[in-house]
C-alpha cells in the first residue's frame, strides 16, 4: 500500500499548494523589495501580529548571522511594527486583515510567497519570538551551515523548539524594546522530553519543557510540539503542512539519522515567556484565532494569573550552542 499513501501525500500537497494560491489574495502588499533578492541570498519568511517590542532585536539577530532579506506578513498589527517594518531597507512586507486561523495559522500565506520568491533559496521561516541556533554559531553565518549542506546534498535542516524562561516570575522583569530576550529569559529545561516518529509525514513529534510541565500538567499530550523544520532549500513544489512541523514531500521531515548516528540539527530558542505574554494571551483569546480552539493560550492566560515561576532546580542557564549538544539537544553531525 506504499504507493497509495504515496499518491496521498501528493494530493496534499497539491491541495496546499492550491490553498496558498487562493489565500494570496487576502494579502495587500505594503512594500515590494523583492527585486533586491540575489540569487544566492539567505531569506527569513515570517508572520507577526503586535511584535513592534521584538522586531528590532529580531532583524539584528538574523543580520548578524548572515540573512539577506526578510518577507513578512503582518496580521493587522496596532503597535506600530508594520510601520517600522515598512521602513527596513532589507525588508519585503505584505500585510492582511484576514483570519489567521483561516490561513492554517498564516501557513497558507507563507506558502505562497514561498513559491513566488523562495524558490532554489535556503529559506529560514521562524516566528519574531524564535533565535535560530545551530553547529558553529558563535563563529560561523548561516550561510557556513546551508554551503555545507549543499555539498552534502541535504535540502532540510531540523531545529528543536526550546522554551526560555526566566528564574523568578514571568512578569517580574521588564523587557525593553529592542532587548535581547535571553539577558531576561536565559533558562531551559535540559530534559523532561517525549519523541516519537509519525509514521505517516515521518517527522519526529517531540513534547515536554516548562510548558507541559507548568501549564498541561494533568493533559501532556496537549501540549505544544516542539520538533521543527525551519530551514529548507526551497522549490516551488514544496509545502508546509502544519506550520514548520511537517513539509511535503515527506522526505523533507528525515532530518533525523535512524541507523544509530547522528544528523546535523539545531535549536530554536523560544523566547515567548517574558512580561508581555499575559497581555499576549489576553489579546489572543479574545481573537481566537489559535489552534484547537486557542487552547495554549487558555492555559497561559489561567497559569500566567497566578504569577508563576518557571524554574526549577532542574533548570539549566543557556551558555551556547555546545552546552545544547552535550545534553543532546542539538548536534553537529559530521560536520567539522
Amino acid at each position: 500500500m506504499g504507493w497509495l499513501s504515496s499518491y496521498r501525500m501528493r494530493r496534499r500537497r497539491r491541495y496546499s499548494r492550491v490553498r496558498a494560491w487562493v489565500k494570496s489574495r487576502e494579502l495587500t502588499t505594503v512594500q515590494d523589495r523583492t527585486g533586491q533578492i540575489r540569487k544566492n541570498d539567505i531569506l527569513i519568511f515570517s508572520t507577526f501580529r503586535n511584535e513592534d517590542v521584538r522586531l528590532p532585536f529580531f532583524l539584528k539577530y538574523y543580520r548578524e548571522k548572515g540573512v539577506n532579506h526578510f518577507v513578512m506578513v503582518d496580521n493587522d498589527s496596532d503597535d506600530g511594527g508594520r510601520e517600522y517594518l515598512a521602513s527596513q531597507p532589507d525588508v519585503s512586507l505584505w500585510t492582511t486583515t484576514a483570519s489567521y486561523k483561516g490561513s492554517r495559522f498564516g501557513v497558507d500565506w507563507l506558502n505562497w510567497l514561498q513559491q513566488r520568491y523562495g524558490h532554489d533559496h535556503w529559506c529560514l521561516v521562524v516566528d519574531p519570538d524564535e533565535l535560530f541556533v545551530y553547529p558553529f554559531c558563535d563563529t560561523r553565518p548561516i550561510r557556513a551551515l546551508t554551503d555545507w549542506l549543499d555539498a552534502s546534498a541535504i535540502r532540510s535542516f531540523g531545529a528543536m523548539l526550546l522554551d526560555m524562561y526566566p528564574k523568578g516570575r514571568v512578569d517580574e522583569f521588564v523587557y525593553n524594546r529592542g532587548q535581547d530576550p535571553l539577558e531576561i529569559a536565559s533558562w531551559f529545561d535540559s530534559g523532561n522530553y517525549s519523541i516519537y516518529k509519525n509514521s505517516e509525514y515521518y517527522n519526529l513529534w517531540i513534547q515536554g519543557g516548562p510548558r507541559q510541565r507548568m501549564f498541561f500538567p494533568d493533559e501532556p499530550w496537549r501540549a505544544p510540539a516542539l520538533n521543527k523544520t525551519p530551514l529548507v532549500r526551497w522549490d516551488k513544489r514544496y509545502a508546509y503542512v502544519s506550520s514548520t512541523h511537517m513539509i511535503l514531500p515527506r522526505g523533507l521531515n528525515l532530518v533525523y539519522d535512524e541507523t544509530g548516528g547522528e544528523k546535523a540539527s539545531g535549536v530554536l530558542l523560544h523566547t515567548k515567556f517574558l512580561n508581555t505574554l499575559s497581555v499576549k494571551a489576553r489579546e489572543e483569546l479574545e481573537r481566537g484565532q489559535h489552534y484547537a480552539d486557542s487552547a495554549e493560550y487558555k492555559a497561559y492566560a489561567s497559569g500566567l494569573a497566578q504569577s508563576p515561576d518557571l524554574w526549577c532546580k532542574w533548570s539549566e542557564k543557556y551558555i551556547n550552542w555546545r552546552q545544547l549538544e552535550i545534553l543532546g539537544l542539538m548536534s553537529k553531525g559530521n560536520w567539522a
